[in-house]
């Protein structure tokens, strides 16, 4: 087995904590891991992304080469796009549908979600709206897991038990918050895209 995802977004959406949770979910399955992250300029609102490998054998690079990811995991739109190089041709593209507009020039919303309808494997939904609703707004990456857990060969009861190591320390409450955020998630993926929040 061997699945690789690219995680993108801005600096601040917590793609770090989705890349951990993901990396011990894999561990605890049995799987290799390799992990490379570039954090930009993470503390204003710069590119952020991390390249995540799993495979039930060694692996040799930390990088996902152009043509390579099973799939593109992104908290912003744009970033999600940006990245469509490195999709396989059966690749999912899993991304929060809410911008987070950090230059001037930055498109025309309804074009870059536009952009989402010539990919034949996408979820696009508002995990903004959808962790707000589930009661914690800060746990939007939590949703964006969740999303993306149903086309990552691990089981859920993987994810759950690498949330609740993740966030221990912070307490049973904001460990619950963000299962919750999870779930909700991974429910709005299972949905028609007719269905989802905010598409």
């Amino acid at each position: 087995m061997k699945y690789d995802i690219l995680v993108a977004g801005v600096g601040g959406q917590g793609i770090i904590s989705i890349a951990t949770v993901l990396a011990e979910a894999a561990l605890a399955e049995g799987l290799h891991v390799k992990q490379s992250e570039i954090h930009g300029m993470a503390q204003r609102g710069g590119a952020v992304h991390s390249h995540l490998r799993l495979s039930s054998r060694p692996i040799a690079a930390d990088v996902i080469p152009l043509g390579g990811a099973d799939m593109v995991l992104s908290v912003e739109p744009m970033e999600a796009l940006r990245y469509l190089p490195y999709l396989a041709p059966s690749g999912w593209v899993v991304a929060n549908s809410m911008p987070f507009v950090n230059i001037a020039n930055y498109p025309e919303v309804a074009r870059v979600h536009g952009a989402f309808e010539a990919l034949e494997r996408h979820v696009l939904f508002d995990a903004d709206r959808l962790a707000k609703e589930a009661g914690s707004p800060k746990a939007m990456n939590m949703a964006m897991l969740g999303a993306a857990s149903r086309f990552v060969p691990l089981s859920e009861e993987r994810f759950v038990a690498a949330i609740r190591s993740r966030f221990a320390s912070k307490g049973e409450r904001i460990v619950e918050a963000n299962l919750a955020v999870f779930r909700a998630g991974r429910a709005a993926a299972n949905l028609p895209v007719g269905e989802r929040i905010g598409t």
